[in-house]
């Protein structure tokens, strides 16, 4: 799952990118609020989490804006705004889910994998499919009962291609949820990917579309 991260303050950025890192996400990092606006309105992540008080823009303003402009990443508001003012001012400039400094580490994944799943139209956790079930919190998937291990990338890849829900992702949108800046990705990485996922699992399980790219047999439900 590939995260937009907006924090502004040295340290604390480092610390949420190197703990959600560790957590399973991919985390991409800007410091400052035109740098939010403009990523958010990319929509190359599945979330976002957002600080407010940011050099160049206000993150209140950021947000607004890439709304405003048709961004429908959701963003998690992380501040320590505390009055309720605020936060109802947040949550009306679109923001999907608002906490105060300081917070868990894992009480913020939990909640960037929850919103996501609702983008998705995906409340129920974990994913299940034909006997195989991946659960995004413990980052295990299972077939038959059975634990399989999957390489972050491939467990990665595979819970992009569930959340799509039968739709086609292309190898371009495969590597941007996969990916973070400045990784260094091969020309045939994803079908290496694909060709392990359908080894460990079931041959069929992902369909190529040729000339497109790659979706999941039929839809996932959730259980």
């Amino acid at each position: 799952m590939r995260i937009l991260l907006v924090e502004d303050d040295p340290l604390l950025g480092d610390g949420l990118r190197a703990g959600l890192h560790q957590l399973g996400f991919t985390v991409d990092w800007v410091r400052d609020g035109q740098a939010a606006e403009r990523e958010l309105r990319a929509a190359s992540h599945d979330a976002a989490v957002l600080d407010l008080g940011l050099p160049l823009k206000d993150g209140m303003d950021a947000l607004a804006a890439a709304r405003a402009g048709g961004a429908a990443l959701p963003v998690l508001v992380l501040t320590a705004r505390d009055a309720v003012s605020e936060r109802i001012r947040g949550l009306d400039l679109g923001a999907d889910d608002y906490v105060l400094k300081p917070v868990d580490l894992h009480e913020l994944a939990a909640r960037l994998r929850a919103l996501v799943r609702r983008a998705h139209g995906m409340a129920g956790q974990p994913l299940a499919l034909d006997g195989m079930v991946l659960d995004a919190a413990k980052r295990l998937v299972t077939l038959d009962g059975e634990p399989v291990a999957l390489s972050a990338r491939e467990f990665d890849l595979l819970h992009a291609l569930m959340l799509a829900d039968g739709r086609v992702l292309s190898r371009e949108q495969i590597e941007q949820r996969i990916y973070g800046w400045g990784q260094e990705v091969e020309s045939n990485a994803v079908e290496v990917h694909i060709h392990h996922l359908r080894r460990k699992l079931r041959p069929a399980l992902i369909q190529t579309v040729r000339g497109i790219g790659y979706a999941i047999a039929r839809a996932p439900s959730s259980s």
